[in-house]
């Protein structure tokens, strides 16, 4: 790596880390950056995974007053999270780099639209009746989309929060503070298995992990004592132009 490849995968990462305490979609920022530094698609989509999911799991400890309240949707959730990420995970260990890197463009578009979208759903989650009683069917429902979730989650990753966020709300759950926790609780279940499988399978350029991990616990750790004082509108049009802008130049990549 040139010492400006350092100075870019470690500032991606410190960027990518503070937004993922703030409101998620770090991967937009980590992924595009390790590709730019000539990394296959493929081991950057894993790298960039390990390296966040230190932090990502970190998270959780912020909600640890909520878990309580989670526990019977965890119950439902985590087998299926468990089990969707493996096989997310295994499913791209399984595809070709060819493959992926055609899919790469149409995945950072779907990943920045759900972004944009995160503030839509946020104000659904809060919109939604305390206290509605969901029906068993509505429930599996749920749990099929989380299984769904999962295997993208395993797969890609970018963006499944947002989707868990929506899938909770339409359930019922009006304490946008216990559905975060439990929202933070199955995706870092989702990106450790993920990662434990992409470790297995020798997919992670370990310089480079090395590097961004550090970025990335410190961009949580300001992240977590600093984002009330950040504007957050202006840090999330920032990812939304610049996810469209890596999606743009990628389909030019791929189909020019």
């Amino acid at each position: 790596m040139s010492g400006l490849e350092i100075l870019a995968l470690v500032a991606s990462a410190t960027a990518a880390g503070a937004i993922n305490a703030i409101a998620g979609g770090g991967t937009l920022l980590t992924f595009p950056t390790l590709l730019l530094c000539g990394t296959p698609p493929i081991i950057a989509n894993a790298t960039s995974t390990l390296a966040l999911v230190i932090g990502t799991a970190g998270s959780i400890f912020g909600f640890r007053q909520e878990i309580a309240a989670v526990k019977s949707w965890l119950v439902r959730f985590v087998p299926v999270s468990l089990v969707g990420g493996w096989l997310g995970s295994w499913l791209l260990t399984h595809t070709s780099d060819q493959f992926f890197a055609r899919l790469v463009p149409f995945l950072i578009l779907f990943a920045t639209i759900l972004f944009l979208a995160q503030n839509a759903f946020r104000k659904f989650a809060k919109a939604t009746p305390e206290g509605k009683q969901t029906r068993q069917s509505g429930v599996w429902v749920a749990v099929a989309f989380q299984f769904g979730v999962a295997v993208y989650g395993g797969y890609f990753g970018a963006g499944i929060g947002i989707l868990m966020l929506a899938s909770l709300g339409f359930l019922g759950l009006a304490d946008i503070h216990e559905m975060n926790a439990l929202k933070n609780i199955l995706g870092s279940l989702i990106n450790l298995v993920a990662a434990t499988v992409f470790t297995l399978s020798g997919l992670i350029n370990w310089p480079k992990m090395g590097v961004m991990t550090v970025g990335a616990l410190v961009g949580y750790w300001l992240g977590a004592h600093y984002s009330k004082r950040l504007p957050q509108q202006h840090v999330r049009r920032l990812i939304t132009i610049i996810g469209f802008a890596m999606s743009a130049v990628t389909f030019w990549k791929q189909f020019h």
